[in-house]
């Protein structure tokens, strides 16, 4: 492969603004203000923590922010083989004028020092979306978010849906639910009024999907009527599981319930659901903050069949968390009108899958239902390098498999690259 042909579709790409279609930034604080922000980001803690840094180090309270950069700077010779760090230092060279190829305990304090003074200067977020090439970014908003304070235009909602659906019998999320709405979930037809109700104030703030994290052990299916629902309501979606660890059938028949409730004013009001799908909480309960949870191979696609059948009208974006899982999602999306391919999420976001899995979905998927990318970020800086490395891998695949193999021409080549970097968020999510 000619390296020339990929740095030119490198470039070129690189040229083109871009929406974030999936991140978790606060629109209140979106910019870091010291390296621990960016530091503190799960990825280098938990490896950190994998490579022998005790959590009490990581996570004592009350930690100054530069102790702790100094802390993990020290675990940094064990990392500096992963990609992630890679990140870390690209986003240093380009924000902060940092010019070693390492940080260590011999530099790290003057470059704390100059990102701090980066950070602090009152325009700091608007340079580091424009630097990056973002123009819009997607958020991922509690479902009693007031979506107030932040600009609408750059920041746009998405309604995250989890504490609904797997976490409706605690008392809070019911209670936050109420002062959201005005309405007392008190029945099935009561709990179907109240997210109608969230679907409307979210609405009115521009929300372009909604999104959910699903287990594993997770199937939708069509729920069983209102009706029959409200006899078994108390054990459905109040009480505890007796059993930890266990989900009881009728807690799950409320699961089922407020998901295709969920799906249908999807439906209702033409918005597409982010399925992010294969997350076991919490197998390494002894891992930092969000160091916790991994996938699991038993997950497959068949378990969404009935949903994807009986909602044909809306669009389901899907993540999976496994490589292993992309050829199951390749083959849905490739079947199904309203399944498309969204991104490479978590443990499959490093290079070695990203291209085997964007190769496998540009040969097999319609170039119009193929989303290539999200950050997932925390902060604005990590937009720049993490889709660095998405446009790196998508441009080594058009060069080898569309410019060389089957004779495109550049030019075609970077419109089906376009396309996956934004033509399809635009038309996908209507932005």
């Amino acid at each position: 492969m000619s390296e020339q042909l990929v740095q030119r579709l490198l470039n070129e790409l690189t040229k083109l603004a871009l929406v974030d279609p999936h991140t978790h930034i606060n629109p209140h604080a979106p910019a870091s203000k010291t390296l621990a922000d960016i530091m503190g980001y799960h990825y280098y803690t938990e490896l950190a923590h994998s490579a022998g840094m005790p959590k009490s180090q990581i996570e004592e309270p009350g930690l100054d922010p530069k102790t702790k950069v100094g802390r993990l700077v020290e675990s940094l010779v064990h990392l500096d083989n992963t990609v992630q760090v890679g990140w870390l230092v690209e986003l240093c060279r380009k924000f902060f004028g940092f010019s070693d190829d390492r940080i260590t305990p011999a530099n790290w304090e003057a470059l704390y020092d100059r990102a701090a003074a980066k950070m602090a200067e009152p325009d700091w977020e608007d340079q580091c979306l424009k630097q990056s090439g973002i123009e819009r970014v997607f958020l991922t908003n509690d479902f009693d978010d007031p979506l107030t304070g932040f600009d609408l235009k750059r920041y746009i909602p998405c309604l995250r849906t989890d504490d609904l659906v797997f976490h409706f019998s605690n008392p809070t999320v019911r209670q936050r639910l109420a002062k959201a709405t005005g309405i007392e979930a008190t029945s099935p037809d009561k709990i179907r009024q109240a997210i109608g109700k969230l679907f409307e104030h979210f609405v009115r703030h521009g929300v372009k999907a909604c999104a959910i994290s699903l287990p594993p052990s997770f199937s939708p299916r069509r729920p069983a009527k209102s009706e029959d629902l409200a006899q078994h309501f108390n054990a459905a979606f109040i009480d505890a599981d007796t059993v930890p660890g266990e989900i009881s059938s009728h807690r799950r028949l409320g699961q089922e319930f407020v998901f295709w409730t969920i799906a249908e004013f999807c439906a209702e009001y033409k918005l597409p659901f982010d399925l992010m799908i294969g997350v076991n909480r919490r197998v390494y309960p002894n891992g930092v903050f969000q160091g916790q949870d991994l996938f699991d191979q038993r997950v497959s696609l068949i378990q969404y069949k009935d949903l994807f059948n009986a909602f044909p009208q809306v669009t389901f974006p899907v993540s999976v968390l496994a490589q292993v899982s992309n050829q199951e999602l390749v083959s849905y999306s490739w079947i199904f009108p309203n399944v498309v391919t969204n991104a490479h999420w978590w443990y499959s976001n490093i290079p070695a899958f990203i291209e085997l899995d964007t190769r496998a979905r540009l040969q097999a998927v319609p170039r119009n239902k193929q989303i290539g990318y999200y950050s997932d970020m925390y902060k604005l800086e990590f937009a720049w390098p993490k889709f660095n490395m998405y446009r790196e891998c998508l441009s080594r695949v058009l060069a080898q498999d569309f410019v060389i193999a089957r004779k495109w021409s550049e030019d075609e080549a970077l419109l089906l690259g376009r396309q996956i970097l934004r033509g399809n968020v635009e038309s996908i999510f209507k932005v």
